[in-house]
């Protein structure tokens, strides 16, 4: 059932052309298999499909997930900076951020001194970041953790 939620997602996901061609996001949502496979058929994890233990429990794998891929994606893409070689569209950048890797970007523009001197791209960067809590606070709230 956790295999079944994880790859329903992520298919709705890859309706967004911020994903399509995006090979970090086609990387961690074979690790999200991956460890939903792994969880299902090693651990004996089995939970109702859609119910709010799926949720948790694919939120427990997303998180760090998405957020080592999003700091991955921003030390590649300086990498290509410097060596003057083909980058990863901003587009690309954005939609990792916003599925949730904003603490990777933030990390990723501390460590690699990349994307934050940009003002457009940080506009963008801290409206993502904005939307995302609204969207977290609004699943917290309709799973009725916040009472």
């Amino acid at each position: 059932m956790i295999i079944t939620f994880a790859t329903l997602i992520f298919a709705f996901l890859f309706l967004f052309k911020g994903v399509q061609k995006n090979t970090f996001f086609i990387f961690y949502t074979l690790m999200m298999i991956g460890a939903a496979f792994y969880c299902e058929n090693y651990l004996g994890w089995r939970v109702r499909l859609f119910g709010k233990n799926a949720f948790m429990l694919f939120l427990l794998f997303h998180f760090p997930l998405i957020n080592l891929i999003t700091f991955l994606a921003y030390g590649r893409d300086k990498s290509c900076a410097k060596r003057g070689e083909w980058r990863i569209p901003e587009a690309q950048m954005h939609t990792l951020e916003l599925l949730g890797g904003t603490i990777g970007a933030l990390a990723g523009q501390k460590l690699f001194h990349h994307k934050n001197k940009k003002k457009s791209y940080m506009a963008t960067f801290w409206a993502a970041t904005l939307l995302q809590l609204g969207i977290l606070y609004y699943i917290i709230k309709a799973f009725g953790f916040l009472g």
